[in-house]
């Protein structure tokens, strides 16, 4: 843990490459940073190509944490054909406490296939194994139903419910935190 974490790219799933983002990915992220269906649960807004490229060259410096507070975001890349369908991110929260968050967005045209369960287990993979981290939480906003799912099929549990704790596009919005523990890391590994 305290040197990090850069993972050696791609981290190769089954049908995925989770990579760096790239400039060239920015077709492929404007397919769903504009979605309104994609963006409804995740901190940004519509984008349109120009904010979008902004994102983009942001994320260009997250492929590794040197410190505590940084995101490590990657670009998961569907290997059979070389697109970019969605991004998954971990957090390294806290030295200290050594803990971690979870997220990733992906485009509607892929979900319901278990890509954001691949892409998300081996974001769990990096932050227990590799990172070292006690504790990894996703934090879901009521209503996004299928995250909930997903958060559970990864072995997370409901941690709470927080009620109208987050002003959130313009509302008071419930908030799920969702955790995995490393010692249920490993039992589930086993």
């Amino acid at each position: 843990m305290p040197g990090g974490l850069r993972p050696d790219y791609p981290v190769r799933t089954e049908r995925l490459d989770l990579r760096p983002h790239r400039r060239e990915d920015l077709d492929d992220l404007l397919a769903f940073h504009s979605d309104p269906d994609v963006v409804r649960y995740v901190p940004w807004p519509v984008r349109d190509r120009e904010q979008t490229r902004v994102a983009l060259e942001a994320k260009l410096g997250q492929a590794e944490v040197t410190e505590a507070g940084q995101w490590l975001v990657l670009a998961i890349e569907l290997r059979e054909t070389g697109t970019v369908i969605g991004e998954v991110l971990l957090k390294w929260a806290s030295d200290t406490d050594r803990q971690g968050e979870l997220g990733y967005a992906l485009n509607t045209e892929y979900h319901g296939r278990g890509f954001a369960a691949e892409a998300a287990e081996a974001m769990l993979k990096l932050g227990f194994d590799d990172l070292g981290l006690h504790r990894i939480c996703a934090v879901i906003v009521a209503g996004n139903d299928a995250s909930v799912r997903l958060a559970a099929r990864l072995g997370m549990r409901q941690e709470a419910h927080f009620v109208h704790n987050h002003f959130f596009k313009g509302q008071w919005i419930d908030e799920f935190v969702f955790a995995l523990r490393d010692d249920d890391w490993r039992n589930r590994s086993r």
